[in-house]
């Protein structure tokens, strides 16, 4: 089935190329801001990297992994073209992940899991469940606590890889706009990879065309067991959608260009990381910490909270991300953990410069324009480095 999506959204790709229009490896979703307004943004995120956590945790959804997004009336509009969800299990726990949570454990609903132990009781079980493992059948066949494999490593009753499949329409935060042919009016583009050393929990872009290249193209992420190949490696995903693509990603890249071109109002443009680690190499968010990251994009775009103005885009106000935490999770938000979040750590920002323009230089669909914005930033970062250093504190950054 994975091969067939993927070829769906490789035709899918290459048509809207012809005619003018963007297919995304993206969800759709719904945040609330005052006076009962919703705001919706999509985002791309390489598997295993908080996609579909993010997703259940807005306001309401559209979609959780694909995206059509045409031009109508100069705005810009998503459909999802999905009937179901697929997504990651491991690690989703009553806690942090409460709606699909309670989605998945629903003896109502009808569910496919996968590298998942079904234990012999009959109980589906997965990693961020709260009861323990018992004996049962699992992705490598028969499975028991202890159980070793030939090299005498401990194989783990359910794979980090295990996934779901469900019916969207299960949802209790499903859009009522879900069935609109005219689609969802798009505010934000939402671009997010696992980052372990480099960039802060949310930035915002510039404009669309420095967002579409230093977050869109530019992106990267530690490969995860959600793909093949050695975990732990930072690897290159444009847009998180380098599997679909059917054309270069330089190509790719000029598509959303012209895109924006037709829009009377512009998406403005967002990247997110959820997994930079601290000195003593915890990661220094935790998993409810979206829904603040969420909330203040939601502000952003509507032109209601200032920002700080950093070599790489706008940075959140400790202040106003103060008042977010209190109001939305309950919980204080100290100035000291605020300033590692989104220091700029320069050289990390400088090599990771170098390595896309590297990458690109290989494309020869690169437009021009992408390494004149790639050229400009890292101009930026080097000026900061030479005036205060490796590590710079946001509160040393002008405000906006």
């Amino acid at each position: 089935t994975v091969g067939l999506k993927k070829l769906a959204l490789r035709l899918a790709v290459y048509k809207g190329l012809r005619e003018g229009w963007l297919a995304e490896h993206m969800f759709i979703v719904g945040m609330r801001g005052p006076g009962g307004r919703l705001t919706y943004f999509t985002g791309a995120f390489p598997a295993g990297c908080g996609k579909t956590a993010t997703t259940m945790i807005a306001d309401t959804v559209v979609g959780d992994d694909l995206a059509l997004i045409r031009e109508v009336g100069g705005e810009a509009r998503a459909v999802n073209p999905e009937v179901g969800m697929f997504g990651i299990i491991d690690g989703v726990n009553p806690v942090d992940d409460p709606e699909v949570y309670r989605l998945l454990v629903n003896p109502e609903a009808e569910i496919i899991f996968c590298n998942v132990l079904l234990t012999e009781d009959g109980e589906v079980w997965w990693r961020g469940k709260p009861t323990e493992p018992r004996r049962g059948l699992n992705y490598a066949g028969e499975w028991w606590p202890g159980k070793v494999d030939a090299e005498g490593r401990e194989v783990p009753p359910s794979h980090p890889n295990a996934r779901f499949t469900v019916s969207i329409r299960l949802l209790e935060k499903l859009d009522p706009r879900i069935d609109d042919p005219l689609g969802v009016p798009v505010s934000g583009f939402i671009f997010g990879g696992r980052d372990p050393a480099t960039l802060p929990p949310v930035v915002e872009a510039f404009d669309w065309h420095h967002g579409i290249v230093t977050m869109g193209a530019a992106l990267e992420s530690e490969r995860t067991a959600a793909v093949l190949g050695k975990t732990g490696v930072m690897e290159l995903n444009p847009f998180a959608i380098l599997d679909f693509l059917p054309v270069s990603p330089g190509k790719f890249t000029e598509m959303h260009f012209r895109f924006a071109e037709k829009l009377a109002r512009v998406p403005k443009v967002f990247q997110v990381n959820y997994f930079l680690r601290g000195k003593d190499g915890s990661y220094l968010a935790e998993k409810r910490d979206k829904l603040v990251w969420l909330r203040w994009m939601e502000h952003r775009v509507h032109g209601e909270l200032d920002a700080a103005t950093s070599p790489i885009g706008y940075l959140p106000l400790y202040e106003d991300l103060r008042e977010l935490f209190d109001k939305h999770l309950g919980k204080d938000f100290p100035e000291h953990l605020y300033e590692e979040m989104f220091a700029m750590r320069t050289p990390q920002l400088l090599a990771k410069m170098e390595r896309v323009r590297s990458a690109y230089e290989q494309d020869p669909d690169a437009p021009p324009e992408l390494f004149e914005i790639l050229s400009e930033q890292y101009r930026r970062v080097k000026e900061l480095r030479s005036r205060h250093g490796d590590w710079v504190s946001p509160f040393r950054l002008d405000r906006k």
